[in-house]
């Protein structure tokens, strides 16, 4: 038995976990991220200050800021790699819930270790204490209870051994991780606990592949060999399963082509004759129009939200049925799939031996290919269209996609980049790690702090930021913070004076773009709810003045500035040479050049009762949308092999 203060045990025994897969055995967690306060100096604090040679510790300036440079790393690295995160109780804690959120939403292991009220409550009420008359038991830790997959609070040091262990078992899980949280109460981090040198001592948590059960893969088989226009959609799962090859190998010895979630965006590099892109409410129309059509799913490692399904329009075959492969049961029965409960790469290599032999249809084979190909030349129109005065956000984004070599990464988050990009990106890196837009939660402010987690996952690899004003302005400060720890990163700022995805979805349903300038209120206020024109170019003189070039020089980056295409090519070019810290390349865009939906729509209701004209009509359009939505409750019958045969489209 060895006697530590509870933090020290835990650091020591955060500082010794490993993780292994597939023989490859790697340390667990990387660092600890924190912004100390009264609730953790003298516990934690104290604890990593003793031990930093077993787990170092890194300073952020924002709570929110570091889960999501926590959440980045994690997905970088396949869930394979984490960070600790700790605060003190209060703001601190509060302001990790919503990186918390995130972390969940993505299934991404972060473990969160907030500061909590004393737990012999002797000097109660504390600062930043909450106090709630019904229930004393009630902290602001609290709130971490539905935004994470395991919640403790230790109250008294004999329960730390327990609830570390069981925290690790959620982290390492593939089914079941996201944010972890350990609240740990002041009083309680600085107790002595006795603890067994076994539980200090190196633990390795290794991940099993879990096979295809015999059954689902043959009842699986059966409906791929029935189906006359299947198709794959690969999700995130595909990726962090490390299932690129499977995948490729599955397609090119079938045919059947391949759609992708925000997440599994470049499962299949986009070169691929069998790549379709996007689907869904960001899709293409090669994706889309084939989902139309489909009368077999194959979902693998997606989660099916509203976007990847359309508002559940997207499949409109009467006969259509589907196949979930997901380590998580959650997501296998969606859709009323037949559920293939397994490891992403042996489900699809034993998949496509069940299948040895079988081929799609040739005619959705070609069909998809000439889609995949008609894709490409739109995509190269849309990225050269030499649009101006401004450059549109598809010629940003086609310049970035340029100067990005294929192991390179693209990190965004929220606006209106994430569907452009969704669309747009030419994936190249066959391991599916270029793309790292994190669209489960679309959090504004995660692309700055998210990219530093992908850069220190992957130091070998140039990171490229796409962030709009509205995101950047959300969490600045994490630039101070890669410029002091010399992070290299690629940040192209791009300013439209506003938030131009909320503008374009507002116009969308008739709203004009009410309040979605950085104009003044009053402008904001008054812009007429049926006119067309009210969210035009006519208020660009009552802009306010933010020169976000000026606000990331201040904070210690290198800025260059393009007013062209042209010349974002060359900073590009400038900046990938810079190293010792980030570069930021400021580029203003026309808000109004979009890119268009193709296929797809989103569902957002429309008022139903209004004066405006532009609403009326809105509201009509998306009442004729609606009537195309389904809900899919045609599971195949127990125990047969094949489904009903689909009837004939045209």
């Amino acid at each position: 038995m060895i006697r530590l203060t509870v933090a020290q045990a835990l650091v020591r025994f955060l500082a010794v976990q490993q993780i292994e897969r597939d023989g490859r055995r790697q340390r667990f967690f990387a660092d600890c991220l924190g912004i100390f306060g009264h609730g953790n100096v003298a516990g934690l604090g104290q604890a990593l200050q003793q031990h930093h040679d077993l787990l170092p510790y890194l300073p952020a300036r924002n709570e929110q800021a570091m889960v999501h440079r926590a959440a980045g790393y994690a997905r970088q690295r396949n869930r394979l790699g984490a960070y600790a995160c700790t605060s003190s109780v209060g703001p601190g804690a509060t302001n990790m819930i919503t990186g918390a959120a995130l972390a969940t939403v993505n299934r991404l292991p972060v473990l969160l270790l907030p500061g909590d009220t004393f737990a012999t409550r002797t000097p109660h009420p504390v600062l930043q204490q909450l106090e709630l008359a019904h229930d004393a038991t009630v902290s602001v830790n609290d709130c971490f209870r539905p935004v994470c997959r395991y919640f403790d609070r230790i109250n008294r040091p004999e329960q730390l051994i327990d609830s570390a262990l069981a925290a690790l078992r959620v982290l390492t899980d593939p089914a079941e991780t996201g944010a972890v949280c350990l609240a740990l109460p002041e009083d309680v981090q600085t107790e002595i606990v006795e603890v067994p040198d076994a539980f200090l001592e190196e633990r390795t948590w290794t991940v099993y592949r879990r096979p295809p059960a015999r059954e689902a893969l043959e009842r699986a088989a059966g409906l791929v060999r029935a189906a006359r226009r299947p198709l794959v959609v690969a999700g995130g799962g595909v990726v962090y399963a490390e299932a690129t090859r499977a995948l490729r190998a599955f397609t090119e010895a079938t045919g059947i082509p391949v759609a992708e979630t925000q997440a599994g965006r470049g499962a299949l590099p986009s070169a691929h004759p069998s790549a379709l892109g996007a689907i869904g409410a960001t899709g293409t129309p090669a994706a889309n129009r084939l989902a139309r059509d489909a009368d077999l799913v194959i979902g693998i490692g997606t989660r099916w939200s509203d976007f990847t399904t359309a508002s559940h329009s997207a499949f409109q075959d009467p006969g259509v049925r589907f196949v979930n492969i997901n380590v998580a049961s959650l997501d296998a029965a969606k859709q009323a799939g037949l559920a293939l409960e397994a490891d992403a790469r042996l489900a699809l290599d034993a998949l496509r031996g069940e299948l040895a032999g079988h081929r799609a249809d040739s005619g959705w084979e070609q069909r998809a290919a000439a889609e995949a190909s008609a894709w490409g030349e739109e995509v190269g129109r849309l990225c050269s269209a030499g649009h101006g005065p401004l450059p549109s956000q598809a010629e940003v984004i086609g310049a970035v996609n340029a100067a990005a070599g294929e192991r390179d990464v693209v990190v965004c988050a929220a606006g209106s980049m994430p569907g452009d990009l969704h669309k747009l990106w030419r994936a190249t890196d066959p391991d599916g790690k270029g793309y790292h837009v994190e669209y489960g939660f679309s959090c504004m402010g995660y692309e700055i702090p998210g990219a530093m987690g992908v850069k220190l996952a992957a130091p070998d690899r140039e990171v490229f930021v796409m962030v709009g004003d509205g995101s950047y302005l959300m969490l600045p400060g994490e630039l101070a913070t890669a410029v002091a720890e010399r992070i290299k990163l690629v940040i192209v700022l791009v300013q439209n004076h506003g938030y131009a995805s909320i503008g374009a979805l507002s116009r969308s349903v008739g709203g004009a773009g009410y309040g979605t300038h950085y104009l003044p209120a009053e402008r904001n206020g008054d812009l007429p709810l049926d006119a067309p024109a009210g969210d035009g170019p006519d208020g660009d003189h009552e802009r306010v003045p933010i020169d976000l070039a000026a606000n990331a020089e201040s904070l210690g980056a290198r800025v260059l500035r393009a007013h062209s295409i042209d010349e974002l090519r060359a900073a590009l070019g400038d900046a990938r040479e810079h190293s010792g810290g980030p570069v930021v390349v400021h580029v203003e865009t026309d808000r109004y050049a979009g890119v268009p939906s193709y296929d797809s729509w989103w569902d957002v209701p429309v008022a139903e009762l209004s004066d405006a004209p532009a609403v009326q009509a809105a509201r009509t359009e998306y009442e004729a949308a609606r009537t195309r939505q389904r809900r899919h409750l045609e599971a195949p019958p127990a125990g047969a092999a094949t489904p009903p045969a689909s009837p004939e489209r045209p």
